[in-house]
């Protein structure tokens, strides 16, 4: 099939054939012509296979269609989880309206708000935003939605869950009521499936394989590993050649900036992603790890949504996910575009009841190996997070004067902390600690 046949704009058609496509992804092929012919629309794909360009191209071509006087305002929303995914959205809107007459914009916190105000308020024709700082932006008057035409919400799983749904409610409240919703994700369950109905109308249902199945492409394995040997195996593994280009994964911040020192400590050049890190931070992380100054990209949940960063050789997932959407959305970041992939997993004792609910979620088991070479019985010093604790406690109060007042006699315990708990009870931390 040819993206000719779709209905499309002729300019945009030039600029996907510019950009190197040829021919439409099955999910493009099934949601292009009913969001063309108006329908409100949800899309179920797998991760990599083109649904920001399933909802952008149509868009496109009938803001296009529009007559000049009906032109002005913002007439496009799309709201999407992560800074990350807002900025790769934006990129690829540009890229397919190159020929056309249109502006965007992006609206996200880490940044100043100013020129998002300035945008929104000019009429931006389209704007990419996450739904906290498009909030704070509305509650100031910054936002004009009279116009809009379209609602888009990617990653729409994500955006309706407990921690989305207020927010979400409250941004389309302010939008018109006639307007045409689209939602996109590689993952929706039934519960989430109902609560569209509150911000739709008799929404057409496209959906490409298996939901929530991993993407085909992609070969996934499982390291069972004891934990205190995770970082000896990470290196090790990364001794491969073939281990091009990594994303490493793990659920906490601090682990992934851990994970990041031990492998820089060993000559790995890597980079981290994850909320604590600034946006300037987070985009130079990014850019880093496509342009491949750096082999490592160690990060958090937040990645498993918002990159997509062509040749990825190698998934890990340092630490195992505790839902299976994370590990479906985690392992998609490799193997995009029908490209080979590899997904590997360590699991530790404390993770079999999460890789027991995965396979069954996905209907099959995942291979188990042992790494060649790597010795699972060597003696490796564990990580113990309160001895670090402890030790940045003493190195903090080593450089920190001591406050005035009646010494204490040698040998005797600190007096008990509030609350008469002595630091016999529990070890003693300071106040800048609590």
């Amino acid at each position: 099939m040819s993206f000719s046949i779709l209905g499309l704009d002729a300019k945009i058609l030039q600029a996907v054939t510019e950009a190197g496509y040829t021919e439409p992804t099955p999910i493009q092929s099934a949601a292009i012509p009913p969001i063309i012919a108006g329908n409100d629309l949800i899309g179920i794909a797998q991760t990599g296979t083109g649904k920001t360009a399933a909802f952008t191209l149509p868009i496109l071509t009938k803001l296009a269609a529009l007559p000049p006087g009906q032109r002005r305002g913002t007439k496009v929303l799309v709201l999407a989880p992560t800074r990350e995914l807002v900025v790769q959205i934006e990129e690829n809107i540009r890229a397919y309206a190159k020929h056309l007459p249109l502006t965007v914009a992006t609206v996200f916190g880490g940044v100043g708000e100013h020129p998002q105000i300035r945008a929104l308020r000019s009429g931006t024709d389209v704007v990419v935003a996450c739904p906290g700082r498009l909030l704070d932006l509305m509650g100031q008057r910054a936002a004009d939605f009279l116009q809009l035409k379209f609602l888009v919400l990617d990653e729409a799983d994500r955006m309706l869950d407990m921690g989305f749904l207020p927010s979400i409610r409250r941004i389309v409240q302010a939008l018109p009521k006639v307007r045409q919703t689209l939602m996109f994700s590689a993952t929706l369950s039934k519960e989430i499936e109902s609560l569209t109905h509150e911000f739709q109308r008799a929404p057409k249902i496209v959906q490409i394989g298996r939901r929530a199945n991993p993407a085909e492409t992609v070969t996934q394995f499982v390291y069972e590993v004891p934990k205190h040997l995770k970082p000896a195996l990470l290196l090790h593994l990364l001794n491969d050649p073939k281990m091009e280009m990594v994303l490493v994964f793990s659920r906490m911040k601090h682990a992934a900036d851990r994970v990041a020192r031990q492998l820089e400590q060993k000559g790995i050049r890597c980079a981290t992603l994850h909320s604590n890190r600034s946006q300037n931070q987070r985009l130079k992380a990014l850019k880093d790890f496509k342009s491949g100054a750096v082999r490592v990209l160690v990060a958090t949940d937040i990645a498993a949504r918002g990159i997509d960063v062509d040749g990825i050789s190698h998934v890990i997932n340092y630490d195992f996910p505790m839902h299976v959407e994370d590990y479906i959305h985690r392992i998609g970041r490799t193997g995009r575009a029908n490209a080979i992939g590899d997904a590997i997993s360590f699991v530790t004792n404390e993770d079999h009841g999460e890789l027991r609910a995965l396979e069954r979620f996905i209907g099959r088991g995942i291979v188990r190996k042992k790494a060649e070479g790597f010795n699972y019985t060597a003696a490796a010093p564990a990580y113990n997070p309160a001895e670090e604790d402890s030790r940045l406690s003493r190195g903090h109060n080593q450089n920190r004067p001591q406050r005035p007042g009646r010494p204490q006699p040698s040998g005797q315990s600190r007096p008990p902390q509030r609350g008469g708990q002595s630091s016999q009870g529990r070890s003693y931390q300071p106040s800048w600690r609590r």
